[in-house]
């Protein structure tokens, strides 16, 4: 997954651990991105982040996935406390500014993914890639060790 020269060197810090899944345009691939968080965080003692970790990870898998029309990547990182997830795709194109909440209960069209992530998120954001020729964006949400607003 391309990385963005901004974005912070990841740190030696012991307790720190990050994971990256390549994926294929292919919506079956929201379901194994949904999967893989529970597994990672399990494996690491984090069973509180699970469900909602679960959740963002899809939503913004199925963004990258319905969305564009190249491979994407989900990246889990824990580091300081923080879990952040992230899911690169191959468009530059800015996503969707998302949804109020409000308008997420009323909304019976799609669209609901990112104002999910930003309701069950401390924080999210994204930013364009452009490095080695790569072209992109990545779309993240972070979570800190404590209760998130959608537990």
């Amino acid at each position: 997954m391309p990385e963005n020269d901004a974005e912070p060197e990841f740190t030696s810090d012991p307790e720190s651990w990050e994971y990256s899944l390549y994926i294929p345009n292919d919506l079956r691939a929201v379901t194994v991105s949904r999967r893989t968080p529970r597994l990672i965080l399990t494996m690491h003692g984090l069973i509180g982040l699970v469900d909602v970790a679960e959740l963002l990870a899809s939503e913004l898998v199925s963004n990258a996935v319905r969305h564009t029309k190249g491979p994407a990547a989900l990246r889990v990182r824990w580091s300081a406390g923080v879990l952040r997830i992230g899911a690169w795709d191959a468009d530059p194109r800015p996503p969707e500014p998302p949804q109020e909440l409000g308008q997420l209960i009323e909304s019976e069209d799609g669209g609901r993914g990112l104002g999910i992530v930003r309701a069950c998120s401390d924080l999210w954001g994204w930013q364009p890639l452009s490095r080695f020729g790569n072209r992109g964006k990545f779309v993240w949400c972070e979570l800190a060790a404590g209760v998130s607003a959608c537990a």
